[in-house]
């Protein structure tokens, strides 16, 4: 009757509830001193409570103590008092928990709503794995047959993990923490799941909330990346030892060619067979001239790119309490290159400065973003050292170098096969390099 009313709207209600406290009012009348119907008082407050707000909930609370103290058997005054008290007590009290059983139902109606909404699979399960409720968005990434839910199943066989959790002898009580593992459909498919969960404690013993998410597609997507941003810098890496062996080659040769003008060695086999390997490896370096590396130009948003940079990078400075000083002007226009490598090539200058300053008492980085014509040069300005000598700088397998000393060679390359440039900025304190982007 109360979900009947709570359709009805405000205006309706308050009509029947004034009609049944006047009908209340006149058959208490009616009754004279034979006896009281103050009790039936708490029919109407009851459904005002669906319609008021709490203060005039109590005031109608009071009204209502007032007509049945008005026909109410002849007492003594102080128990006349205490039973307007009472009844005011009475009243309100009734028409609260009403108002608190709407609260609880909306609320419910909510979370039911918003649990049946979401596209994330949700579940609740027991102390065994059993799931106890499951929302449409669970059937359908587990595959459940129609007509056929997830309720009742075990989780052993959907989502190991949860089960495992359930059955460890030393886990708290309450626990919260997400989880990637393997997630098995109902025809025995098998998908990357994403999984947040948590314990609770009931009476029944503990249970256990989870949101599930398929994310084998973002898996793929960041793995088929990962595979051809490797590619990328393996032919970058080979034309660069290439390039180098080259360099090696040109000097043999000239070495070969002084050997043979020599009286006496323009014959000799040795000599002739040196010239041959020499020419044969120096044919094979030739690849680094055929294969020039070209990405697949698009328009990033440099935006985008910078914030993915600081989401990476800001947590690592602060652990060595350093700084990053972002530059970075309200628009930036789109510019033509390639995301996942523009990124590497930020983050590998990002990675360097943060190694540079590591012992230095001042620990920052300044990346600044200005707009030309027809480019956005971002730099990256650090407080570190600065580099002794520049001249090699960009040198594949440079000695000294923390890693491979392919770095920054492997970034400029990276940078130019979509029209970039990587520079190294001469300044007075620090370090500071610039990639230069073409703008869409």
């Amino acid at each position: 009757m109360i979900a009947m009313f709570l359709r009805a709207g405000k205006v309706r209600t308050l009509a029947v509830v004034a009609a049944m406290i006047g009908l209340i009012a006149i058959c208490d009348w009616h009754a004279g001193n034979k006896f009281s119907l103050g009790l039936l008082y708490m029919l109407p407050m009851m459904l005002a409570a669906t319609a008021l707000a709490p203060w005039q909930t109590a005031g109608l609370a009071v009204i209502c103590s007032l007509l049945r103290l008005w026909f109410d058997l002849p007492s003594p005054q102080i128990e006349v008092v205490l039973r307007f008290i009472f009844a005011c007590l009475a009243y309100t009290g009734a028409g609260m928990f009403v108002a608190a059983l709407i609260r609880n139902r909306e609320l419910e109606e909510q979370l039911r709503t918003l649990v049946d909404s979401s596209p994330a699979a949700i579940i609740t399960a027991d102390s065994a794995g059993i799931v106890l409720a499951a929302n449409y968005a669970a059937d359908a990434l587990f595959l459940i047959p129609a007509g056929q839910t997830l309720k009742g199943r075990n989780m052993k066989d959907h989502v190991p993990l949860l089960y495992d959790a359930l059955a460890l002898a030393s886990r708290p009580e309450r626990f919260r923490t997400a989880a990637q593992c393997q997630g098995r459909r109902d025809n025995g498919e098998i998908f990357l799941a994403h999984v947040w969960f948590s314990s609770y404690l009931t009476p029944q013993g503990p249970r256990l909330a989870a949101i599930i998410v398929d994310s084998s597609e973002e898996m793929r997507d960041r793995e088929e990346v990962s595979l051809k941003q490797l590619i990328t810098n393996n032919r970058i890496a080979a034309a660069g030892l290439c390039h180098e062996v080259r360099n090696l080659c040109s000097a043999i040769s000239m070495r070969c060619a002084g050997i043979r003008a020599k009286s006496g060695f323009s014959l000799d086999e040795d000599v002739q067979g040196l010239s041959t390997l020499v020419a044969g490896l120096e044919h094979l370096a030739a690849w680094e001239l055929q294969n020039r590396v070209q990405n697949a130009v698009e328009e990033v948003m440099l935006q985008e790119v910078l914030d993915d940079l600081r989401i990476v990078i800001e947590p690592e400075w602060h652990d060595i309490d350093g700084k990053i000083v972002w530059a970075v002007p309200q628009q930036i226009p789109v510019v033509l290159a390639e995301r996942h490598g523009l990124f590497q090539a930020f983050l590998n200058l990002s990675k360097n400065s943060h190694r540079a300053v590591y012992d230095c008492a001042e620990r920052e980085l300044w990346i600044t973003v200005t707009v030309e014509d027809k480019a956005a040069r971002v730099f990256f300005q650090d407080t570190g050292p600065g580099i002794p000598d520049p001249d090699r700088l960009f040198a594949p397998f440079q000695p000294g170098a923390d890693g491979s000393g392919l770095g920054l060679y492997l970034s400029r390359a990276m940078v130019r096969s979509y029209g970039g440039e990587l520079r190294y900025e001469r300044s007075s304190h620090g370090a500071c390099f610039s990639i230069e982007i073409p703008l869409a």
